[in-house]
């Protein structure tokens, strides 16, 4: 769906059933900044429910890497702020107890590399408008960009 995607070569992603700890299955790297993208698995379908990002462009241009926690992507993905203050380990279980999501499938991407050094909270901006055109609604995760 996002063909902009496709240039990040730094890029994986990994499952999250809710037995799992988001901590162990986590791949995304602590030293590299970007975004993630993550779907529901639930009976038999699989549906786009929210773009995050890690890190952002400073004034002087520079890259800024989350450095508190676990760092980078894989801090953003484990103890990110999600509905609320609560961090993604905790509410993304409960959340996807409430809506009976049989797993979670969440690719990462580096948006940063030799050749590029894109500003993650753009990218993420630029996909949410791209799903909302669509679409016609932000994934139902994300409440509004």
């Amino acid at each position: 769906m996002f063909d902009i995607l496709d240039k990040y070569k730094a890029q994986d992603h990994f499952f999250l059933t809710p037995e799992q700890d988001l901590q162990t299955v986590c791949n995304a790297p602590a030293d590299r900044s970007g975004v993630y993208v993550i779907y529901a698995l639930k009976k038999g379908r699989v549906e786009l429910i929210y773009i995050g990002h890690s890190g952002k462009i400073e004034k002087d241009g520079s890259l800024s890497i989350r450095k508190e926690g676990l760092g980078g992507l894989k801090d953003e993905i484990i103890n990110g702020q999600q509905f609320g203050k609560t961090p993604a380990h905790i509410a993304w279980k409960k959340q996807m107890a409430r809506e009976n999501i049989e797993a979670l499938n969440i690719y990462w991407y580096v948006t940063h590399d030799t050749g590029y050094t894109d500003c993650p909270d753009v990218l993420k901006r630029n996909l949410l408008r791209q799903h909302q055109d669509i679409f016609g609604v932000f994934p139902k995760w994300n409440k509004s960009i």
